[in-house]
């Protein structure tokens, strides 16, 4: 009993603590909605016990992330792209959400605690660090990656747990994080105002176990689509077509890791086929429109004036 009550004590002396990482949770997205194209997040994506957090470090927002508690992982991480360097953060330490604990707290997200065991109130709300230790062919995989951030902090805030999935790290090393190069470089060089990126992911109904508990949802596929309303219009032939909305998805299997790049309508038919969601699934409003379009028919007036 005394050592439930010291558990009890920690726990809520860590909620307590002085934060460098703070997110608020609720039913919306409404505090931040600007990460999303036209404020609209992606509409079908269906789950249990979903929770909308928004993810904020040193006092300012940095992305939006829909959390199945349940599962007891991200369903997909929304950002808007910064050109980068693709340089990544190794002195991060790893965070928890303690909205995801209580509704009643501020909000602040924290470091994991440095202890041997994780209170129980964090653990029975979200992903722990003790839940990757014996998953030994899995990493943990983030959704908003910090290669795809500018900042120091930008990067910063990627390290937490409401932000990465179970990911094979063969699919990781081989696949996924050349995609993520391949994707940061394009958007680098050809869009030439914000880039939207929503990163998902679709359940196997598989989970990770420790202490014969299912604790983690192991995703099936992981997903990726961008859109850039403002492009390079004479970008090279080989990537003109993937503007301004473009998408891919990875098998998190031993079979094949290969990213297969699709139009995002491909792949919504794709994740419709795949998941449970509605018929009306879309990730982006209106499937991302060019504003290049609004000015080729000014400059063609012009022209024909």
């Amino acid at each position: 009993m005394m050592h439930l009550v010291g558990t009890c004590v920690l726990s809520f002396s860590l909620l307590m603590a002085s934060p460098l990482v703070s997110a608020t949770v609720s039913k919306s997205f409404k505090d931040c909605s600007h990460f999303f194209y036209m404020q609209s997040p992606p509409a079908g994506i269906k789950g249990t016990n979903l929770r909308r957090v928004c993810q904020k470090y040193a006092d300012k927002l940095r992305y939006a992330t829909l959390y199945d508690s349940s599962r007891h992982l991200p369903l997909y991480s929304a950002y808007i792209f910064k050109k980068s360097d693709g340089k990544r953060r190794m002195d991060t330490p790893w965070m928890y959400e303690p909205q995801l604990v209580s509704d009643d707290d501020s909000g602040n997200m924290r470091a994991l605690p440095l202890t041997e065991d994780t209170p129980p109130l964090i653990e029975d709300s979200q992903a722990v660090l003790e839940d990757y230790t014996d998953a030994v062919e899995y990493r943990r995989g983030p959704l908003n990656p910090d290669l795809h951030q500018s900042e120091p902090d930008d990067k910063s805030s990627t390290y937490t747990l409401t932000n990465v999935v179970p990911l094979l790290t063969n699919l990781l090393d081989a696949s996924w994080n050349p995609y993520l190069d391949i994707i940061r470089r394009r958007l680098n060089n050809f869009c030439h105002g914000k880039s939207f990126i929503v990163t998902g992911v679709t359940l196997s109904g598989g989970t990770l176990q420790r202490d014969n508990r299912d604790r983690l949802g192991i995703p099936k596929y992981l997903w990726l689509a961008y859109c850039c309303p403002k492009f390079d219009r004479n970008s090279p032939y080989e990537v003109r077509f993937m503007f301004p909305s473009y998408g891919g998805y990875a098998l998190n299997e031993q079979t094949d890791h290969s990213v297969v790049e699709v139009p995002l309508k491909t792949l919504e038919s794709f994740l419709k086929s795949h998941t449970d969601t509605d018929n009306d699934l879309n990730i982006f409003y209106k499937g991302c429109v060019s504003e290049n379009t609004f000015k080729k028919k000014r400059d063609l007036t012009s022209v024909s004036v």
